[in-house]
């Protein structure tokens, strides 16, 4: 399978990493009447629990928007225009942007590929967390999120319409960090994975990826 994506990088503009729900906010507000895939919300204001098809990143301080077959082309109509961000009510004129598509193959599972997490990796739901405060042994926490790491990218094939004819191997060497969620201290990690699975750079894995968690890069 041939996945398509889109990327549109700002790098003119400044901002902290936490801002990345913002721009989700601004975009899904600025062209909330030309499709759902910029919020990921039905028309009568509900979630739409499917994996986003348009996330919104900022990586090393740079505002980024991804988008993922449907959603690329969407960022692509879209990309002439967007001539301004408005973060927190500061207007930043957009005199820089640019657009790029990435073509990647997935479905080879021949060959190991090593990625590192771009941003906070959020791999555990509510039950999975207390799951894993239990777990004592490192080697136990290990393997757990491992698994958890396989589930996360078994998730995203099932998200853009792919399943995998091979079992995913997944190991990883991750570090346990805290991060501020909806005002909430939650548990993520960084650090980086080897897996078989063919993943493309600047999509996101776990939870919340269209607020830019779990970005991935090879």
């Amino acid at each position: 399978m041939q996945l398509q994506t889109t990327i549109i990088k700002f790098p003119e503009i400044k901002l902290q990493t936490r801002d990345a729900h913002k721009l989700r906010g601004y975009f899904g507000d600025l062209f909330k009447e030309q499709s759902e895939l910029l919020h990921n919300h039905y028309t009568d204001g509900t979630s739409k629990y499917k994996y986003p098809l348009v996330q919104y990143k900022v990586i090393d301080k740079v505002p980024f928007l991804v988008g993922i077959e449907d959603g690329g082309k969407l960022l692509t109509d879209l990309f002439f225009k967007i001539t301004k961000l408005n973060i927190k009510g500061i207007n930043y004129s957009v005199y820089s942007k640019h657009i790029q598509r990435q073509i990647t193959e997935i479905g080879d599972f021949a060959k190991l590929n090593e990625y590192r997490f771009k941003n906070l990796w959020m791999g555990l739901n509510q039950k999975n967390h207390k799951k894993y405060l239990l777990i004592s042994s490192q080697s136990e926490k290990k393997d757990f999120l491992n698994k958890q790491l396989q589930n996360n990218i078994l998730s995203f094939y099932k998200g853009i319409g792919f399943r995998a004819k091979e079992r995913i191997m997944v190991t990883a060497q991750l570090q346990e960090k805290s991060t501020k969620f909806k005002n909430k201290n939650m548990l993520a990690f960084n650090g980086n994975f080897v897996t078989n699975a063919v993943l493309p750079d600047l999509v996101g894995i776990g939870k919340s990826v269209s607020r830019g968690f779990g970005t991935i890069m090879k």
